[in-house]
């Protein structure tokens, strides 16, 4: 799908490139970027963190609570080709029996103060509840990628981030040590990067982006 923050034109027009390069070269930069700037967006979204299945019928944890209910539609991605794709909910909760499974988390303390319990049918052999590392995703409804699109800080930020990750595959020395050990720039792909364009970001951050 190609991204929609920074298009390839958009791009292309900022860089003054025309048609020099092809498209796969152009769009791969405008889709890390947005794929960047969704890692920090707040999304309708939750950690994948275990699943398991018994009896036809998959259980999935995630680390939020409360955050998705019965009979809604969801999306899992990353989590096991048995687990993955988009699932009807068919029942939540603490804990759960299935034939004669029960799955269960250790402490009273984890419920429902941090995860939750997401049932689906799931026609598959039984597999004991496992951890997903890293984590897969589970995705809700979603009403912020359109918006987000339109959103004139987020498009900024994403152009400011597609330009420097073009030009930093550039640049032959970019910010590279040069013969006599000097270097002319700061490296534009650094830990700064993201902290270069996070005030355009700050009011559409995710909770979890901020932790830490």
């Amino acid at each position: 799908m190609a991204a929609t923050y920074t298009t390839m034109q958009e791009l292309r027009d900022s860089l003054g490139i025309g048609t020099l390069y092809t498209d796969p070269q152009v769009e791969e930069c405008c889709q890390t970027a947005q794929d960047l700037i969704n890692s920090f967006l707040w999304f309708n979204t939750a950690p994948v963190v275990a699943t398991g299945t018994a009896s036809n019928v998959a259980t999935v944890v995630i680390a939020s609570p409360g955050q998705f209910v019965t009979g809604q539609l969801i999306t899992i991605t990353a989590s096991g080709s048995g687990y993955n794709g988009v699932k009807t909910i068919t029942g939540t909760g603490p804990y759960t029996t299935t034939g004669t499974t029960t799955f269960f988390l250790p402490t009273r303390y984890n419920y429902p103060l941090g995860y939750q319990y997401i049932q689906f049918a799931n026609v598959a052999a039984d597999a004991a509840m496992h951890l997903v590392q890293p984590y897969g995703t589970m995705a809700g409804p979603d009403d912020k990628t359109a918006s987000y699109a339109t959103t004139a800080a987020i498009r900024s930020a994403s152009l400011m981030l597609a330009t420097n990750i073009w030009q930093s595959r550039q640049a032959v020395q970019n910010g590279a040590m040069g013969i006599d050990g000097y270097g002319p720039s700061p490296f534009r792909m650094s830990n700064t990067l993201m902290a270069s364009v996070r005030g355009l970001l700050a009011p559409y951050l995710s909770p979890a982006a901020m932790i830490g």
